[in-house]
Order: C-alpha cells, then sequence, then structure tokens
C-alpha cells in the first residue's frame, strides 16, 4: 500500500470497517479509469492525520470524507463530487449540488445511521489487493 500522501490528487476517506462504504469504494475504483483517486480508512493513522490536517479531527466516522487539494468535501458534498470526477453518466448527479444541503445531508445521515444494521460491518479494515492496492495509503 502507498505511503506517500499524494497533494494533487483526490483522496476518499471511508469508513473501513461499513460494508457499504467497502462497496462504494469497489463502485469508485473500476470506474475510475484515470486512477486519480486514492483511499484511506477513516479510522486508519494517514485517515486521522489528513482529517487533521484539514481541521476536520473531531470529525464522525459516519461521513465519507474528500479531500482535493485544499478543498474538503463532506457527506453528500463529497458523494456528488466524486461523482462528478468520475465523470461519464455519473456527472448527472452534479446538479443535486444545488439542492439545500441540509435536506441532502438529511438523507445521508439516514443512510449513515442505519448502514451498519442494513449492510453490515467487517472486523476489520478491507486490504486491497492488485495494482489499486496502491491507490490504498496507509
Amino acid at each position: 500500500m502507498g505511503t506517500d500522501i499524494p497533494n494533487d490528487e483526490p483522496i476518499v476517506l471511508f469508513d473501513g470497517v461499513c460494508n457499504l462504504c467497502h462497496g462504494f469504494v469497489q463502485f469508485i475504483v473500476p470506474r475510475d479509469t484515470e486512477g486519480q483517486f486514492y483511499f484511506a480508512s477513516l479510522q486508519s493513522a494517514v485517515g486521522q492525520q489528513l482529517l487533521a490536517d484539514h481541521g476536520l479531527e473531531d470529525h464522525d466516522l459516519e461521513s465519507v470524507v474528500l479531500i482535493e487539494g485544499d478543498d474538503t468535501y463532506v457527506k453528500s458534498a463529497a458523494v456528488i463530487r466524486i461523482a462528478q470526477l468520475l465523470g461519464g453518466v455519473y456527472r448527472l448527479l452534479g446538479p443535486s449540488r444545488y439542492l439545500p444541503r441540509r435536506l441532502r445531508d438529511r438523507v445521508y445521515d439516514f443512510v449513515a445511521a442505519h448502514r451498519y444494521r442494513v449492510f453490515g460491518q467487517k472486523e476489520q479494515c478491507m486490504m486491497p489487493t492488485g495494482t489499486v492496492r496502491e491507490r490504498f495509503l496507509e
């Protein structure tokens, strides 16, 4: 797994023991044909350092976080921005950013609050394999 934190590439921080979050990462990987995204679990030392570096050290583990340079996106804003960066048909999610954030995040929070019960959770963070392994930060 990669140890250097890229400065210019988008980094997705996710709940490493959540099956839904794991599935979201597994959704991104094959669609990220340019290999632009890097990944780290929120629970990891790198994840915690990145949160602290971007003023999110008190961030809960119930949200995906996207770090893109100096910009950070959380919850629904992160999902929308990831879709935009993936391009193609996923860009169609982009206009939903004009919906009130409060409304978008209410839906996001509902899913996050029930994700373990509905989708289950892992005993430990996922371990990537193959060529994608180098895009996971330790």
